[in-house]
């Protein structure tokens, strides 16, 4: 991967020293078990970028405009813990540099590395996962650091809460809470999955996002699409929601498996990325000032 700037921005606004974000590549897919290609997820993300208008209808803002320094991706691939390692470290070093620390994959191992370099930084992290699979194996395939293994950790470290789960094995429930668990054929008859697991969340939370969650119909380029997934605004929905009322301290996205013939799925990547930007800065001023008018 060449060394560029986010969505072609201008120097001026992704120099590191000024940059508000941080957003670090992994092109990795070490451990994936059926369709291969999240290794050039970040490439294709990055390109969408490029082409995509940098004006936020919705907040009427342009978040590029806060600074995002595009970090030089992290390429170790030796062996899924080596992977792991290198991904907390890097990721653990920008959040210490005060940056709001945004990853990009790959597939979703590692997302081991980011949840755990956030939950050394923050108190009484939640961790919310979007995505058709538990990942919740504690070792697949003679690794603690599989890919179906993503969330097991975060499972005993932290406040998990998943969403849209949809495709799991049946020893997985023994890792699971299931009262913190938002079964996407359950979530299509209830309105009530948004502000329930919301009410759930601790103020610190970390969102890991696989692209898998997502039906489909409007994101096919994934490693293993599942049918019945999330849509585009009600996904929307739900992230505005926890933005306006929790402490987003970072995200990931991951299984970007792009296709040669079809777009759409990294264009919907590169607005999902932008579009929490944008709800990041949009709601954590808002949030600043009710807490500024509470203490009055």
């Amino acid at each position: 991967m060449s060394k560029k700037t986010y969505a072609g921005i201008s120097e001026k606004y992704a120099r590191l020293d000024d940059a508000h974000v941080v957003l670090i590549p992994v092109p990795y897919d070490g451990t994936s078990t059926w369709q291969k290609g999240a290794d050039k997820g970040p490439e294709a993300f990055l390109d969408a970028s490029e082409n995509m208008e940098l004006f936020d209808i919705e907040t009427r803002s342009e978040p590029y405009k806060k600074g995002i320094y595009l970090a030089s991706p992290i390429t170790e691939n030796s062996s899924p813990e080596k992977m792991v390692e290198a991904v907390h470290k890097t990721t653990k070093n920008y959040i210490n540099q005060g940056k709001f620390v945004t990853v990009f994959g790959g597939e979703h191992s590692i997302s081991i590395g980011t949840i755990r370099a956030f939950n050394d930084c923050f108190d009484d992290l939640t961790v919310v996962q979007l995505d058709a699979h538990a990942d919740l194996r504690p070792e697949y395939q003679g690794t603690k650091c599989n890919h179906a293994c993503a969330v097991y950790e975060a499972s005993k470290t932290t406040n998990l809460i998943q969403v849209g789960i949809r495709s799991m094995d049946v020893e997985e429930l023994e890792n699971m809470d299931e009262n913190q668990t938002y079964f996407a054929h359950e979530m299509v008859e209830s309105d009530d999955w948004m502000n329930d697991s919301i009410y759930q969340m601790t103020k610190n939370v970390f969102i890991t996002i696989d692209l898998d969650a997502f039906d489909p119909s409007i994101l096919p380029s994934t490693g293993t699409p599942e049918p019945g997934g999330l849509l585009w605004y009600e996904t929307l929905q739900y992230l505005k929601k926890i933005f306006k009322k929790k402490n987003v301290v970072g995200f990931d996205i991951v299984e970007l498996c792009p296709s040669e013939n079809e777009k759409s799925s990294d264009f919907l990547a590169a607005k999902l990325y932008y579009k929490m930007l944008a709800y990041k800065f949009k709601y954590t001023n808002k949030q600043k000032h009710t807490e500024d008018d509470e203490d009055e």
